[in-house]
């Protein structure tokens, strides 16, 4: 016998059939169809993006993460149950594709029949395991969300629509399967390549044939209603995820990773600057919110939602689409809260653990913007102070700018004004300039490249702050004019590379002086140290070392420069010990986003909550590679009193240490 089986058996293929089941399938994609052009005209509200670049990447990138299913997957547990449903009900929707194709075209124009023989088999097997794992999947998720909720996680009517349709849908399919097995195949070979609908097929067989082909034919019906439910119910509900989430990987940002976009300040048609009205943001930004399936994840990322702040990037954009589909005129910085804007490190663990690709710092700093260049307002009098020092002297510290370069007058470095022919220019910082636990860490890197054999010459007095931390706290104006000024002053010097021990002057001077015109080569020490290392030109003698190693969130995240500094710190002798919380997952230090100028008054101050898990790991050092970082550590070793125990240092002070 050949191994097939009558498609639409029980309900035939008569027009009667056709007919409706088509009529019921056009209505519904096209309500499908109505309901996401309704969203797309709320999308337009928000000013315009080219998302639509470089797209074999972009295409690339959406495929590997909707058929992979790579970003959602990245939090183990409930990942592997969305992927494994995913995939389950993909093969299910390829395999009811299949049956409508070889019925209604290639059998029906063409008298061509592919399900059968042992393709036959596979699909019906494949099918069947496929449905029973997507209802044991989607029952692990529903106990999940209903009876073990992680602390916090929203479960609203939408959720028990999803659940319910879906599962019923699944349970719907096996019955019919089951009741055509009783009828046509119970006995034969070809029942058993359908384990689940035969063990169905089992518990029905005594209600007779009449009774099984009347459950058959209304179970059909009913299913064919239910997946048309399902389809106009997308754009309605978080099914609408499906597509939106797929898409947004599309759309996702291509990098530089973690680069603003670059405000015109002399555009004289501009009447705002920043954000605090939908028609500000961007279409992405009300988009993102569309594509957001509150799963939490960005929020318990968050280093201020976990230490008692009043931000959650999950509430910010789901606040954004409550703005954007329901009070259009509303004002988001009143939405949000400044409290909750002011909170953000920028330290992207929102945006490297979100499954669909949502943008969450962006949004925070154009409020930021707003606030400072249309209000003239910061989170405190300590802000306003340090911009006002920054405008003076150059530095957020209010230390003379002349005093730039005098740390480095014991070492014989010259500023480039002195001699301007060096193999690299060290962009110190301002920390590594005024601050004197930070100089330490600066004269530690001079030393190294001394010993390598390696030319520095630094700027001195005519270097300035970066501006990372200005621009970051939203103060656009103030950061272009300070990078304008640097990127002038290095250009007349004719410099050929740069080398920073500040991840965050690093980041801006390798990503966002781009757009102001610098073109000067940029490295980070670590990663600079390393390749002397590797080419023999630095010697190092390894003494044993008990540590662990914070991944700052500007060297780590926003550059993933992960290996470099752990390469370092194995060759200097580094007994490494990880923290629970390393790499992608690092925990913020707290000073990113411009916060090193503020006081943190709300909650538990994030710098202890991260001093107490390096403490944790029994680890005698901790080591950094941010002048930022360091400054926290040694502030929060003493307010977690284990100042006895625990020593922060930097990685180039632990090499310079064993210098041959």
């Amino acid at each position: 016998m050949e191994y097939t089986r009558e498609i639409y058996w029980n309900v035939g293929h008569s027009a009667g059939t056709l007919v409706p089941m088509y009529l019921f399938a056009f209505v519904a994609i096209g309500l499908l169809v109505k309901g996401f052009l309704r969203r797309v005209e709320v999308y337009k509200q928000g000013l315009p993006l080219d998302r639509t670049d470089q797209r074999g990447r972009r295409i690339r990138y959406m495929l590997e993460n909707v058929l992979l299913q790579k970003k959602v997957a990245r939090v183990r547990w409930p990942g592997l149950l969305h992927g494994l449903f995913f995939w389950g009900f993909g093969l299910l929707f390829i395999g009811t594709t299949l049956i409508v194709i070889q019925a209604d075209f290639t059998d029906l124009l063409f008298d061509v029949k592919f399900l059968k023989g042992t393709f036959y088999l596979l699909f019906s097997i494949i099918l069947d395991v496929a449905g029973l794992v997507c209802i044991f999947m989607l029952g692990g998720l529903l106990v999940r969300r209903y009876f073990y909720p992680p602390e916090g996680l929203e479960t609203k009517t939408d959720d028990a629509v999803m659940h319910g349709l879906l599962l019923t849908i699944l349970v719907t399919g096996f019955l019919i399967e089951g009741a055509r097995i009783a009828v046509t195949e119970l006995g034969t070979p070809l029942s058993y390549w359908s384990p689940m609908g035969l063990l169905v097929a089992h518990g029905l067989s005594g209600m007779g044939e009449g009774g099984l082909r009347a459950l058959h034919k209304v179970t059909w019906w009913f299913h064919l209603l239910l997946v048309m439910g399902f389809f106009i119910l997308i754009p309605l509900t978080k099914f609408r995820h499906i597509f939106t989430t797929s898409t947004n990987y599309f759309f996702g940002d291509l990098g530089p990773k973690g680069k603003l976009i670059n405000l015109d300040l002399e555009n004289e048609d501009a009447e705002t600057f920043g954000a605090t009205s939908l028609k500000e943001m961007t279409w992405k930004d009300i988009f993102d919110a569309d594509a957001c399936t509150l799963c939490m994840r960005c929020q318990d990322r968050c280093p201020a939602f976990n230490t008692g702040k009043p931000l959650s990037p999950m509430k910010v954009v789901n606040q954004l689409g409550e703005a954007a589909f329901h009070n259009p005129e509303a004002n988001l910085i009143d939405s949000f809260s400044k409290e909750a804007l002011w909170a953000c490190t920028t330290c992207r663990a929102c945006q490297e653990i979100c499954p669909a690709a949502i943008e969450h710092v962006r949004k925070i700093i154009d409020c930021r913007r707003a606030m400072v260049l249309m209000e003239g307002e910061f989170p405190g009098e300590e802000v306003m102070a340090a911009m006002e020092a920054t405008e003076v002297n150059g530095n957020p510290l209010g230390i003379g700018y002349a005093e730039r370069g005098d740390w480095a007058e014991s070492m014989g470095i010259k500023s480039l004004a002195e001699d301007a022919e060096v193999d690299v220019l060290y962009f110190v910082g301002c920390y590594g300039s005024f601050d004197k636990r930070n100089i330490a860490v600066a004269k530690s890197f001079v030393k190294l490249c001394q010993a390598a054999g390696v030319k520095v010459g630094i700027l001195g007095k005519e270097e300035k702050c970066c501006g990372e931390p200005m621009r970051k706290m939203g103060n656009e104006y103030l950061y272009q004019s300070l990078a304008v000024e640097n990127i002038e002053v290095i250009k007349s010097y004719g410099v050929k590379k740069i080398v920073t021990t500040c991840p965050h002057c690093f980041n801006t001077l390798e990503k966002d002086y781009r757009d102001l015109g610098l073109e000067v080569e940029v490295e980070s020490y670590v990663v600079f140290l390393e390749k002397l290392m590797a080419s023999g030109r630095l010697r190092i003698d390894a003494k044993e070392l008990s540590c662990t190693y914070h991944d700052s969130c500007y060297l780590g995240r926003h550059n993933d420069i992960y290996a470099a500094p752990r390469t370092l710190i194995t060759a200097a002798g580094g007994q490494l010990v990880e923290m629970d919380k390393n790499r992608e997952e690092a925990f913020c230090c707290s000073a990113g986003g411009g916060r090193i100028l503020a006081e943190e008054k709300i909650g538990e101050r994030i710098n202890i909550k991260r001093v107490k898990m390096a403490a944790a790991t029994g680890a005698q050092t901790l080591v950094s590679n941010c002048p930022f970082c360091l400054t926290m550590f040694e502030d929060g070793v003493k307010g977690a009193e284990v100042e006895e125990s625990l020593r922060p240092q930097d990685i180039a002070e632990i090499l310079a240490e064993r210098i041959v």
